[in-house]
């Protein structure tokens, strides 16, 4: 007898959780026995270092309401989801949670409920965060600063923790954009979409897999897949350090026709120099990033490779699953 196919797929991915990861079941667990329609937890292994993805396949195995997706590495956090997304058979919703619970699972009703009055997309915001002082900062400065500049509306202090119609979930995939910035994806697609605000919690356990240069990259996702304004910096920087020369070089002749003389020293020629310089590498960095997205996405690799699939106590192997 075939499995009736899910209503809502809850999509997690993880890499390294072994410390949490039977928290985390337990939470889901509880998820599933009370909601009155059938749910599916995916649960990506992002090519994990320790035994999460051991875990992963015995719950999968014995549990049919749990799905393993083992990744062959790690290919990163936004991957990893867009991994999940694309081996959801939810008829109606996918949830896309983080697997260190700061994103509980249990607002997945208050979400669904908000989906049944019409909406496609129902987003969480954080109204409160639990980390350090300057990692709150960043995030406050980087969202504000998101929203200025991209050509579409990331809500404020929003993130990948949302639930969506499986109709805005299938367009995403068909996206094969290599430099994934999924929220940004999320708002791309428009349809109806609203926020609700949640108190984001500590870590249940262990460090964030999220590091500095990890954190960087995404930011950069998020700016140069969504805004045209650094190549127009590259030349308002040009026409103001054009502007900047005709000024100075005016300011020489008016004082060497008038005063008879013209500023000298080696210190303004150097301060110049290096001001100059300085606005050409900035330039040539900017459509650096532009040029390394375009030579990513030209290169035609899939965004993934599942070494296997466990669902339905079946174990399902690949060497070539991509996507």
């Amino acid at each position: 007898m075939q499995k009736a196919l899910p209503e809502i797929s809850i999509v997690v991915p993880l890499f390294n959780e072994a410390s949490l990861f039977n928290l985390l079941i337990e939470r889901l667990n509880k998820v599933i026995e009370k909601a009155d329609f059938p749910i599916e937890v995916i649960l990506v292994d992002d090519g994990s270092s320790d035994n999460t993805a051991t875990l992963i396949r015995a719950l999968s195995l014995g549990n049919p309401h749990f799905k393993g997706v083992l990744l062959s590495r790690n290919f990163g956090h936004q991957v990893a989801v867009s991994a999940g997304i694309a081996n959801s058979t939810a008829t109606k919703a996918l949830l896309i949670i983080d697997g260190d619970l700061q994103d509980p699972p249990e607002l997945l009703f208050q979400f669904y409920s908000k989906l049944k009055e019409g909406y496609d997309v129902v987003y969480a915001i954080r109204k409160k965060r639990k980390e350090k002082f300057i990692k709150r900062l960043s995030y406050y400065f980087f969202y504000r600063l998101q929203q200025k500049i991209t050509n579409i509306n990331v809500q404020i202090d929003s993130g990948d923790f949302c639930i969506m119609s499986a109709r805005v979930a299938g367009i995403i995939m068909k996206m094969p954009e290599q430099s994934r910035y999924l929220r940004g994806l999320r708002s791309w697609v428009g349809f109806k979409q609203v926020g609700i605000e949640y108190e984001r919690e500590e870590r249940a356990s262990g460090n964030s897999k999220y590091s500095f240069k990890m954190l960087l990259k995404l930011a950069y996702n998020g700016i140069f897949n969504f805004s045209e304004l650094p190549v127009k910096f590259i030349t308002s920087l040009g026409l103001y350090s054009i502007l900047l020369g005709l000024i100075y070089l005016s300011y020489s002749v008016y004082r060497k026709y008038v005063y008879h003389d013209a500023p000298k020293g080696f210190a303004g020629l150097l301060s110049a120099i290096i001001m100059f310089s300085g606005a050409q590498l900035l330039s040539i960095g900017i459509l650096g990033e532009y040029i390394i997205r375009i030579f990513m996405q030209s290169k035609g690799r899939p965004l993934y490779v599942i070494s296997e699939i466990i669902e339905n106590c079946e174990l399902k192997k690949s060497n070539d699953t991509t996507a």
